[in-house]
């Protein structure tokens, strides 16, 4: 019965892991910014990252046709752009603050997707989150081009989620190498472009392996362990905690400090997240054709 119940609770660990293992790894990733900048750092986790999942998952053995190279090629380039967008934005607004306004991206696709009443009320909860970053009580203002970074990623995640369903016919190991190796297009240029020669240094190629390693293969790994098991309801509400988990990592290993409002935005954020999963319109499963 016990060894029952704990396989149970492995997927749930497993989601809570994901979430844990970027939050820190991001976090870490920001003590790299004052060597090689954001854009160097992002060009290191998502060079490693892609280069981590070619090997793992070998995409040559699949046949790639034109059209799903192109889907490949779009997820892939939308999904360089968002991880840019999302560590420009780091270097001026906190982490929890920058992951709360990324996450309007995915919930905006939920609700356009519904017209159903309840869906306004996560509407409303998303547009309060917004409204509270904004200093109503005469606090210290968030950096504006901050913010348009993350609202940038948040648009991209967005456009990742459509092109990325558009991949779903493929192998997940086959969509994501080649698209984390398409997303590489876009930031390891940047990065080299803006760092140099000094992404070359030892310390620094080992810093940026264990970025990649602590924010995108651990979390990538535990996240496809957890959908085969966990309903994609449940998945979607665990992971909505995301914004609360990163605000947290960063108070303790980043100490950046928010104030009661910020913290009630976060919150708002993860109400409508997990509020537009809760009651996401179910769709029959398909039929199953007999042998």
């Amino acid at each position: 019965m016990q060894n029952s119940r704990f396989a149970s609770l492995l997927p749930v660990l497993a989601v809570l892991g994901s979430v844990t293992s970027l939050s820190i790894g991001t976090s870490y990733a920001k003590n790299l910014f004052p060597l090689i900048g954001a854009q160097g750092t992002s060009a290191l986790r998502v060079g490693f990252s892609a280069l981590f999942l070619l090997l793992l998952w070998r995409p040559w053995r699949w046949h790639t046709s034109r059209a799903d190279g192109a889907a490949i090629l779009r997820y892939g380039l939308t999904l360089g752009l968002m991880n840019l967008l999302f560590y420009m934005a780091l270097r001026t607004i906190p982490f929890g603050i920058a992951v709360a306004i990324e996450f309007t991206g995915p919930l905006a696709v939920a609700m356009f997707s519904s017209r159903r009443p309840i869906d306004f009320v996560w509407v409303g909860c998303a547009l309060m989150g917004l409204v509270l970053l904004l200093p109503l009580d005469g606090g210290q203002a968030l950096d504006p081009v901050g913010v348009m970074y993350a609202l940038g990623a948040a648009l991209c995640w967005a456009l990742y989620i459509i092109y990325g369903k558009r991949t779903g016919h493929l192998h997940a190991g086959h969509s994501v190498s080649l698209g984390l190796l398409a997303a590489s297009l876009v930031v390891v240029p940047v990065g080299v472009a803006h760092a140099g020669m000094a992404l070359l240094e030892p310390k620094i190629l080992l810093a940026g392996f264990g970025v990649a390693v602590v924010s995108s293969a651990i979390p990538m790994s535990l996240e496809m362990r957890a959908l085969k098991r966990l309903p994609k309801e449940t998945f979607g509400i665990l992971i909505s905690m995301e914004p609360a988990v990163a605000a947290l990592w960063a108070l303790l290993l980043l100490h950046e400090h928010l104030s009661g409002l910020q913290w009630l935005a976060i919150g708002c954020t993860v109400l409508a997240s997990a509020g537009s999963t809760l009651t996401a319109r179910r769709r029959p499963p398909p039929a199953v054709a007999a042998d």
